[in-house]
């Protein structure tokens, strides 16, 4: 970020300034935030209107925002609840539980135009959909997005220790089915 981050605060709550800083928000953010919905989301449509609505919050919500966590760790939180919210949304729709509906999204990796991975990386995406979801986006924060464990506690709400546990067993988890799985 070029400004530190209460100067940057400042100019997204004021009204003369706040759409000239959104667009920088905006150009900071977008492919850290896009990321991350994917990993939750799966399909590349579906993360750009995740992320779309995500940006959307954050810019009728930043007048709002009481600077108890740091920006990113904030808009973290609106991008994973959004996600959540969507696939949830989606499984109901399909008449799925949440689970199911994410093992039949990542059953469409393969035919995934957007999706550049391998095979190792189609079953290691199958792998991580079997977690229960604060394992996954436990796993997803700290494995692809290197996030600090402060850092994922700021965005879940979640203690240090617990997000530690929850890391070891998704890591024990994926071991499991990668082994199982791998013919």
């Amino acid at each position: 970020m070029l400004i530190d981050e209460i100067t940057f605060i400042e100019q997204l709550q004021d009204a003369q300034t706040k759409e000239q800083a959104f667009k920088k928000l905006v150009v900071t953010y977008k492919e850290r935030l896009y990321w991350h919905i994917r990993k939750i989301v799966i399909s590349h449509d579906d993360a750009d209107d995740v992320l779309q609505n995500t940006f959307i919050k954050i810019f009728k919500g930043i007048d709002h925002f009481k600077q108890e966590s740091k920006l990113f760790s904030w808009m973290y939180r609106i991008a994973t609840n959004e996600s959540i919210s969507f696939i949830n949304k989606r499984a109901r729709e399909h008449h799925l539980d949440i689970s199911d509906f994410q093992q039949k999204l990542t059953s469409n990796l393969e035919t995934d135009t957007w999706f550049t991975g391998n095979e190792i990386q189609i079953i290691l995406q199958k792998a991580i959909q079997t977690l229960p979801t604060k394992q996954q986006l436990v796993f997803n924060m700290k494995y692809f997005d290197k996030l600090k464990y402060s850092q994922i506690s700021e965005v879940l709400s979640t203690s240090e220790g617990a997000l530690k546990a929850s890391y070891f067993h998704a890591v024990k988890k994926i071991e499991s089915y990668i082994k199982n799985n791998n013919h």
